[in-house]
């Protein structure tokens, strides 16, 4: 995915476990693991804000992009040849 999660980092700097973190923001710590490995698809701005008043941090310092380096096998097709006739059986 290319939105990145670093709120390990922060934990780790602000000495804090998952378990004391999720307390604080009002999330479940499953919901927390989702979001901190990467698994979520979204996030509500309420829950950002609520990381980033706990952590005392921006939200960019717990999202970042990153370029994805490979292509999914959904996502690699084999190119057509539009110009190419199309065999009748």
């Amino acid at each position: 995915m290319p939105i990145a999660v670093d709120i390990d980092v922060m934990l780790a700097r602000r000495k804090m476990s998952v378990g004391e973190l999720a307390d604080r923001v009002g999330i479940t710590p499953a919901n927390l693991a989702v979001l901190k490995n990467g698994r979520a698809k979204a996030v509500r701005f309420t829950t950002l804000a609520a990381l980033c008043e706990v952590l005392q941090c921006q939200p960019g310092d717990l999202l970042h992009w990153e370029a994805e380096d490979t292509v999914d096998e959904d996502e690699a097709a084999v190119p057509v040849d539009a110009s190419a006739p199309i065999p009748l059986a």
